[in-house]
């Protein structure tokens, strides 16, 4: 059980939890898992955790087939610019592992920005806070458990 479950679970919010087999070697883990889980890749996010200048740490939650868009999570946050955090001090804020950092249950709730895109489905799928684990739920669900907001963050 991870702090990620644990949260939703002690919300009440509707959620399933989806396992798979993580293989260790696998190049992309959001890709992974939509593919081993045979979920819509549109619906998978991957969690990616910035140094915004002036902020400090921020979440960045997007699709799994699109990259970060730095100069507009910089925007969405306030910051002059941001970089890709240090996985380290990414895995000590959030107290999850590179490559199951969920965006809820954090050990420090980070700042969050979920990308816009998320809003288009019904249910999100979103690491569970360990590697071969997801969260599926509402994205709003999503956006309110983490305090976070939505922005277009995304792009192709």
């Amino acid at each position: 059980m991870t702090p990620a479950i644990l949260l939703v679970r002690k919300a009440k919010v509707a959620h399933d939890v989806l396992s798979y087999e993580h293989d260790p070697a696998a190049e992309s883990y959001g890709r992974e898992a939509a593919d081993l889980l045979q979920l819509d890749p549109a619906t998978v996010f991957k969690t990616l955790v910035v140094d915004a200048e002036g902020v400090g740490l921020v979440c960045a939650v997007v699709p799994v087939l699109m990259m970060l868009d730095l100069k507009a999570l910089a925007d969405a946050v306030g910051a002059r610019r941001v970089r890709m955090a240090d996985p380290a001090a990414a895995a000590r804020a959030t107290g999850y592992v590179v490559g199951g950092i969920s965006p809820l249950g954090q050990k420090k709730q980070l700042p969050l920005v979920v990308d816009a895109s998320a809003l288009a489905f019904a249910r999100v799928h979103v690491s569970a806070g360990r590697r071969g684990l997801e969260l599926s739920l509402a994205p709003m669900d999503l956006v309110k458990l983490a305090r976070g907001r939505t922005g277009p963050i995304a792009r192709a």
